[in-house]
């Protein structure tokens, strides 16, 4: 990860704007609790940390990401943000990650997830260590892109074949793999499907009582 983004991190930002659909959209809806723990995993730049540090400057904000070319440019924007005080990062595999050892909490009110489990080949790993971080209360958000079944066969192939380029893999599976690290951790989930199946948008919420 660090050599596919030791160039790419200075232009990441600009040339994922157009098509990385429905970040801003999960960010809304992410509503921490004041004075809440908020966890990106995959945090990148950082760019959707300081949005939403921005939108609920009453929560604490916290990112990981496996790459520390990736973590350069995030400090480097966090550093020049007014919310700097409120977001912590650490580099950390998000199979495996431990919020007492990187961060000195129990648990996160919210984690999200965005665009980064088409890029992690043991996703399905991430979404279970991810739920299994949160509050009793707590939500895991995750925007991805989706299966694209909705598209015209033409535009839906090439644009798999462009995001192959970018070692970019739809997870065809996840609303199923969603449903089922809920169930199996005893959470209610929800799935959305974007226009034309091209974004996804899910959640794992709170226990069930």
């Amino acid at each position: 990860m660090d050599g596919m983004y030791r160039h790419q991190r200075y232009i990441y930002d600009i040339t994922r704007r157009y098509y990385l659909i429905g970040r801003d959209q999960m960010i809304a809806d992410l509503n921490p609790p004041a004075g809440g723990s908020v966890l990106e995993i995959g945090c990148g730049t950082a760019r959707n940390l300081l949005h939403a540090a921005r939108r609920y400057p009453t929560s604490r904000f916290y990112g990981l990401d496996v790459s520390e070319e990736m973590l350069k440019t995030a400090r480097a924007s966090i550093s020049r943000s007014p919310h700097r005080d409120i977001i912590t990062l650490a580099q950390a595999d998000a199979t495996n990650f431990s919020p007492s050892a990187l961060f000195n909490i129990e648990s996160f009110d919210r984690i999200f997830i965005s665009y980064a489990l088409s890029m992690i080949p043991p996703w399905q790993a991430v979404v279970d260590r991810a739920a299994s971080q949160l509050a009793v209360n707590g939500e895991l958000h995750i925007v991805d892109f989706g299966t694209m079944a909705s598209m015209p066969a033409l535009g839906r192939n090439a644009m798999r074949a462009w995001l192959t380029k970018f070692s970019v893999t739809p997870r065809l599976d996840l609303e199923q793999v969603v449903y089922e690290t809920a169930a199996r951790q005893g959470r209610r989930a929800s799935f959305q499907h974007g226009r034309l199946d091209y974004a996804a948008l899910a959640r794992i919420g709170a226990k069930v009582s």
